[in-house]
């Protein structure tokens, strides 16, 4: 389904309408040919059918999301490559069999790393999966002290558990990159927040996504309403740990 352009003040907008692939048919095939020749004979249906309009979709999300952080400026989409970094991997395949992208959080950045930045909305479609996040999938040692020392203070500790209960509450998954086997050293096994102090990061997990919406211009409201309801989420971790 190809974008349609509209007009605002003179200028020609592109409007997310949905993917033409809603099954991953072009994902399903890449896992079953996962090499260069078999890419490029199909990267037109890729470019122009997978990642073209995902940089359509994350452009107007993050329009969506400007009156949400009002004062946290949004980074500039990021849609991942599909090329795989396989120099320290086992599995020398190419190509990823999934597309992915990224708003970031820009106040937080000064100068980490990807995976210590607050993510506003994350997005990931194969054809075996959809879903949403957004958080903090991973921390830097100073970051997770922090992390930790709020966890473990009542009044901060206490509002992370209501934020957490109401998206839990809506379906999302409470997750990280890793978590310790253990409780980190000098905490409580029987502390009221033990399991998110054993993670080394926090962020939350939509629900699986319906795929039909997949082809829907609906998918700009749904990922805008995730992401919303993450912000509180985000608030709490730029204040423990920025």
């Amino acid at each position: 389904m190809a974008p349609r352009a509209s007009s605002a003040k003179g200028e020609s907008a592109v409007r997310f309408q949905g993917f033409a692939d809603k099954g991953g048919r072009f994902f399903e095939e890449l896992t079953l040919h996962n090499h260069r020749d078999w890419f490029e004979a199909h990267r037109d249906q890729y470019q122009e059918g997978w990642l073209q309009p995902m940089q359509t979709l994350f452009a107007e999300v993050r329009g969506r999301l400007a009156r949400v952080y009002p004062g946290d400026a949004i980074e500039k989409p990021k849609v991942f490559r599909i090329h795989r970094d396989i120099r320290f991997s086992k599995d020398k395949t190419p190509y990823k069999t999934h597309i992915g992208g990224l708003l970031t959080l820009a106040a937080a950045t000064g100068g980490r790393s990807q995976v210590e930045v607050p993510a506003a909305l994350y997005f990931h479609v194969s054809h075996t999966e959809i879903f949403a996040a957004a958080g903090l999938y991973g921390m830097d040692p100073g970051t997770l002290a922090s992390h930790r020392r709020a966890l473990l203070d009542p009044r901060r500790g206490r509002e992370l558990d209501r934020i957490l209960a109401a998206l839990r509450k809506k379906g999302f998954a409470i997750e990280a990159r890793e978590s310790l086997k253990r409780p980190p050293p000098g905490v409580d096994p029987e502390h009221p927040r033990v399991e998110l102090l054993r993670m080394k990061g926090l962020i939350a997990v939509s629900p699986e996504l319906p795929r039909k919406l997949l082809a829907s211009a609906r998918l700009v409201d749904r990922l805008a309403e995730i992401a919303t309801a993450c912000a509180p989420l985000n608030r709490w971790l730029l204040r423990v740990c920025g």
